[in-house]
């Protein structure tokens, strides 16, 4: 038996005006995933908790059934992991974007109108690392770019320890209660770093990324490559924003030896990937989406399916639906669904058998195109093969059908896992 639990990142939606009031879910042509509803049992999922929209890795942690409340130190923590960097307890990580920003501290994107080249960030990252040095406490620091405008600072102390009881520099997420949770409509300007307590470690901390926030600016405003990017009309990347700090690593319970079994996790994302290697998993983070997506789903059926003989249960985590979201554009974000039913679902399908494989199918969150942000929208929820009986209330996977099937709707993302692990067990 084999347990493949597949998350579509950012699928969820509401219902949008020139869809018919349908999301892009609802409204896709979704054969492969609507074959599997008709087997199995459907229901809607809040992946961390109502009237909480969380970020990925929050709702990762969540549904990999760690309680995020418990466990989650923050994604700068999940990033640095995710990115190779060595980090120990008292280090400060932190996820930061290339942004452009504007005159009197506004943001004019958050994410350089996601025209940032891997070959560009890596200029960019080079020379802070090269140019920058922060004096205002004895620090070492590492900043590497990532995939596109995101990328990961990790900030080394050589004296005492650092706190990541600091504010986001970054306008469209806060820290609620330790967890990063997305802002709507905020005012776009660059934040300062301040102190959440009275401690000198969090006074310094803040300092210490404030100051690295001028310096890469000061590197980065004229920099050679940004005043090409200019004279080609395109925005600058001139500025880091960061979010999320973290200072000490997760202490994680590990998934495999918690269930007995053996997990693996393929993941277009470092954050994703991170997450795997702290819990405990098998973790492989696959190369960046090429944009020709039967070509990139293709190349993780076959990933999946090569590697399904070495391990019990699979993490599958495909990025697809959520960028467009972010974007405001349903149309794409219904052609991506499309296609990842077509070109993922339906040659993986012909090549397992559901009577000897569970399949789990949901999403991380909902980003609706409306809002262009995470929301708390419940998911839709899938079960089926193994020893699953079909519920037989269910047509088509989308939220609408979805909400009618017998799981009802879970309160909690990290009480999946257990339900997955008793009907793996079975």
């Amino acid at each position: 038996m084999k347990l493949l639990f597949i998350v579509i990142d950012g699928m969820g939606d509401l219902p949008i005006p020139a869809l018919d009031n349908k999301t892009p879910l609802e409204a896709a042509r979704t054969p492969n995933l609507d074959s599997l509803v008709k087997v199995g049992k459907t229901g809607l999922m809040y992946t961390v908790g109502e009237g909480i929209a969380p970020e990925s890795d929050v709702a990762v942690i969540s549904l990999l059934g760690y309680d995020p409340f418990k466990y989650s130190t923050g994604r700068g923590v999940i990033e640095v992991a995710g990115a190779g960097l060595k980090m120990k307890d008292g280090d400060l990580a932190l996820r930061c974007n290339f942004a452009t920003l504007g005159k009197g501290k506004k943001l004019i994107d958050r994410r350089v109108n996601r025209s940032l080249s891997s070959k560009e960030a890596d200029e960019l990252s080079d020379a802070v690392n090269r140019e920058v040095e922060l004096t205002s406490y004895p620090v070492s620091f590492e900043f590497k770019n990532m995939l596109g405008h995101r990328a990961v600072l990790l900030i080394r102390s050589k004296d005492k320890p650092l706190s990541s009881n600091i504010s986001n520099t970054d306008p469209a997420y806060k820290i609620v209660n330790g967890i990063g949770v997305a802002q709507i409509d905020v005012e776009m300007v660059l934040k300062t770093a301040e102190p959440m307590d009275e401690t000198e470690a969090a006074r310094v901390s803040a300092g210490l990324v404030n100051e690295f926030i001028a310096k890469s600016n000061a590197v980065w405003e004229n920099h050679p490559l940004n005043v090409k990017r200019a004279a080609e009309g395109k925005l600058k990347a001139n500025a880091v924003i960061t979010r999320d700090a973290g200072h000490l690593l997760p202490k994680f319970f590990n998934i495999s030896q918690r269930y007995g079994l053996s997990f693996a996790c393929l993941a277009d994302m470092p954050t994703e990937s991170g997450i795997a290697q702290l819990a405990g998993m098998d973790a492989t983070l696959l190369p960046a989406p090429s944009g020709d997506l039967k070509a990139d789903m293709n190349y993780r059926v076959n990933a999946l399916v090569d590697t399904m003989s070495g391990h019990d249960c699979f993490y599958i985590h495909l990025k697809g639906p959520d960028e467009p979201g972010h974007d405001g554009n349903y149309k794409l974000k219904l052609e991506l669904i499309e296609g990842i039913d077509k070109y993922f679902f339906g040659p993986l399908l012909k090549q397992i058998s559901l009577e000897d494989t569970l399949i789990c199918v949901t999403s991380d969150h909902a980003t609706p195109c409306k809002l262009k942000v995470h929301s708390d929208t419940p998911v839709a929820l899938l079960i089926a093969g193994g020893s699953v009986d079909g519920d037989g209330r269910a047509v088509e996977f989308s939220e609408k059908n979805c909400a009618e099937g017998s799981l009802g709707t879970l309160l909690k993302g990290y009480l999946l896992m257990p339900m997955l692990m008793e009907f793996f067990k079975k």
